[in-house]
């Protein structure tokens, strides 16, 4: 059976075994001698049988579901005595063959001797499929069994109930965390194996990215250079360039919308602007290499200046565009969320509107604007697409925003392209990127954090 069939059968079962226990608790009730107080309702006897009957099914199908292809692939290989394979790798293109052979015209394509194989790995999917078919489904028919006999009057469901929920949340923040812990265990891992390929300072302080690595030692580019300095400089170049635009239109479209504006014009205004972050980095992308970019190198030769047909400048410019509602959105939330007590304290002592926003609305909501920021900032570091179609991918070491630059994220999505194998520095730097970005936006975060803190104290 399949796995979705399988969750829908558990599901239809899980709501019978609820209409079951509460009928049963409703009856109980019913047939009470003393009419007591009722302090637990029916439902609540029936979200536990539902929840016995589902929980343990899903979580033996999940356990199952983590070994049948490891299993399959061992029996495989047992029955594949006679097949002389030099590594795992050839016995892994071996069985790949086998289970792509998904047609008739496919299988018919095989030898005989795969065909035979082909025929003995369907026995044994098909094999597997129904004992874990059938145990899930007796576990949840031994759950239900057993809930129902447990529960009456006197069990205190809505306890169990509530037990059972804090359990799946406190499941569910695990998950979580253990994902970032994964995470940043993995690129660590890989990471380590970079390093001990190519010195750690070279990595940092060096000045030319070319990770190009040949084949043989006597061809072009057998000797890589893995400097990421001008990635990062490229970085922080484009990202400055797109703060400069998003951080002051953005604020300024907030304090606009909280302060100055009609409500008819902020609920149309606002939606508005709030459309820019909901259109694909793509569409950016064609926006700022046909657009932008030409018009930016036609002013700078009208002018006299040379600006690449790539430049950072088009890319950070329209990037600044894309980023301006996640700093106007959240400033404006905190601007109108200023206690309206200050405003008018200050407009009482005889301040203008413009001299109570600048001294008292802003320093007040200046935790949640530095939020914002920082929001804004980390897309701003994490954008990919941009970059490539406006400026490039030339690892240049400049701080010219005329001139092409590319990105840490841009590099690592380069060097992960098509089929890779991670046994080699060119993939392995990608680990090595990704990992230094970790640490450049924690650091971000340490500094935003401290500054939030400090104001935050100083308001409330």
């Amino acid at each position: 059976m399949k796995i979705s069939a399988l969750i829908i059968l558990l599901l239809v079962f899980a709501a019978f075994s609820y209409f079951m226990a509460k009928q049963k608790i409703t009856t109980a009730y019913r047939q009470r001698q003393q009419k007591t107080k009722i302090l637990t309702l029916p439902k609540y006897f029936g979200y536990v049988a539902a929840l016995c009957s589902l929980l343990p099914a899903l979580i033996v199908m999940l356990l199952l579901q983590l070994i049948e292809e490891p299993y399959i692939n061992s029996e495989i290989s047992n029955y594949l005595t006679h097949y002389e394979h030099s590594s795992d790798n050839d016995l892994g293109l071996y069985l790949n063959e086998i289970k792509s052979a998904d047609t008739a015209d496919k299988v018919a394509a095989l030898s005989a001797e795969k065909q035979q194989v082909y025929h003995r790995y369907h026995e044994i999917e098909t094999t597997t499929k129904r004992t874990h078919t059938t145990i899930v489904l007796s576990i949840a028919v031994l759950f239900v069994i057993w809930g129902m006999r447990k529960i009456n009057t006197d069990t205190p469901a809505r306890k169990v109930f509530e037990k059972i929920i804090e359990g799946l949340l406190l499941l569910a923040a695990s998950i979580a965390i253990m994902t970032t812990v994964g995470i940043v265990f993995s690129v660590l891992f890989e990471s380590t194996r970079f390093f001990g390929e190519v010195p750690v300072l070279s990595f940092m302080l060096g000045t030319e990215w070319s990770p190009q690595t040949a084949i043989r030692a006597d061809q072009v580019g057998s000797s890589a250079a893995f400097g990421a300095v001008p990635l990062f400089i490229g970085t922080m170049l484009i990202s400055f360039i797109a703060l400069l635009v998003s951080v002051p239109l953005g604020l300024m479209s907030a304090i606009y919308l909280s302060e100055y504006a009609s409500h008819s014009v902020r609920s149309v205004a606002k939606p508005i602007l709030e459309i820019l972050a909901g259109i694909p980095t793509v569409v950016y992308g064609f926006f700022a290499a046909l657009t932008v970019a030409p018009w930016i190198r036609g002013l700078g030769e009208s002018i006299g200046l040379s600006v690449a047909s790539e430049s950072a400048l088009a890319a950070g410019l329209v990037m600044g565009i894309m980023i301006i509602p996640f700093v106007s959105s959240l400033s404006d939330d905190v601007l109108s969320a200023v206690p309206q007590s200050l405003k008018e304290g200050s407009l009482g002592l005889g301040a203008t509107h413009s001299e109570t926003i600048i001294k008292v609305l802003i320093p007040a909501a200046l935790p949640g604007i530095v939020g914002g920021v920082l929001l804004a900032a980390s897309r701003a570091i994490g954008e990919t697409m941009i970059v490539v179609m406006a400026a490039g991918l030339a690892a240049n070491l400049t701080v010219n925003p005329l001139e092409a630059v590319t990105t840490v994220t841009v590099q690592i999505v380069t060097l992960l392209t098509g089929d890779q194998e991670f046994d080699s520095a060119k993939t392995l730097a990608a680990f090595a990127l990704g990992l230094m970005l970790f640490v450049t936006t924690l650091v971000l975060n340490v500094i935003a954090l401290h500054v939030v803190r400090k104001y935050r104290e100083q308001y409330e």
